[in-house]
This record gives structure tokens, sequence and C-alpha cells, in this order.
């Protein structure tokens, strides 16, 4: 993995970060984000409210947050590495959910509004498939690409229930299976 893929500058501060492959998400450092959101002028001032913050979810009861974590080593600010607490995104999302700081708020809006809008599509999907349809013209695609698309996804899904009634499960053989398929197309 390059050192690209490590960082994200958010507001000229470093949020460190490491894509696991294996689960196809990222693992964040929770004491950045902390940090970052709640203006701590050091990393030992960044993992001390971190430590108060856990102790406040735990009396809480949201120990469950804090059993998703894990230790990762990360390049410190010092250049050593060091082990430090991380999340997966859903995690990260709600550590910012438990910061009382204005700048956590943006996040959390954010936040209430996809969760607004997920309950809508559940109720609705098309909502979902009409949402789509917007992104894919705001990116520029043309309307022909963006239903054609739509046509794949569908065809993709029904080839991937075919391929779970014929017994495949495991995640790799899909991935299999479509590469044999590109391939030989």
């Amino acid at each position: 993995m390059s050192e690209n893929n490590k960082i994200k500058v958010f507001e000229d501060k470093e949020v460190r970060k490491e894509w696991n492959v294996d689960e196809q998400d990222w693992y964040v450092s929770i004491v950045d984000v902390v940090g970052i959101l709640t203006d701590q002028p050091t990393q030992r001032g960044a993992s001390t409210y971190w430590a108060v913050m856990k102790k406040r979810l735990i009396d809480e009861g949201v120990d469950q947050l804090l059993t998703n974590c894990k230790q990762l080593k990360m390049k410190a600010a010092d250049g050593r590495m060091r082990m430090t607490d991380v999340a997966k995104t859903k995690e990260i999302l709600r550590i910012i959910q438990s910061i009382p700081s204005p700048k956590a708020e943006p996040f959390k809006m954010w936040l209430a509004q996809l969760g607004k809008e997920r309950i809508d599509e559940v109720a609705d999907p098309e909502i979902a498939i009409d949402r789509a349809f917007l992104t894919y013209l705001r990116k520029g695609y043309s309307e022909r690409w963006i239903n054609q698309r739509i046509k794949t996804m569908e065809v993709r899904k029904d080839l991937a229930d075919e391929w779970q009634r014929s017994g495949v499960e495991d995640t790799r053989d899909f991935a299999s299976l479509t590469d044999i398929m590109t391939k030989e197309w």
C-alpha cells in the first residue's frame, strides 16, 4: 500500500488510515479523528480525550462499539510505528456521533440526512433507483449509459442469485466466476 492511501488531510491535519483488502473497508485512526473534531493541540491530548470518551461509552452501555475497534501499528508523529486504536468506517461515524463538538455537527447532520433517505428508500425502493439515476446524471453520464448500467445491475443480481442456488457461497468464488466470465467475454 502506498503512503498516499494511509493519510487523508482534514483541515491541514492528518488522519491515518489503512485499507483492509479482506474486509474491503478502511481502518481509521480514532485518535486522529477525535483530536481534530475536539481541537486537541497534541496527540497526547487527543489520546486522553479518547480514553475518557471510551469510559463514558462503556458507562452508557455502548461497549459493542468499542468491541469492534482494533489496534494497528501506524506511523506516529515522531516517525515511529506505534499501536493505535482504529475503527472501520461504520464505527468511526458512530464515534463522531458521540463527540460533543461544533466541528462534529456537520457530520451528524449528514448522517441524519442519510438515515432519513435510507428509511424513505425502504418504504419505497424506487426512490433509491431514482437517486442513483440522478447521481449518475450529475456525474455526467448519459441517460442511455445509466439505463444500461441499471439493467446490468439487474442481470448481475440474477446471475449471482443463480450461482447461490447452485451452492456458491464464498465471496471469493463469486469473484473467481466473475473473473472467468470477463476473460471469456
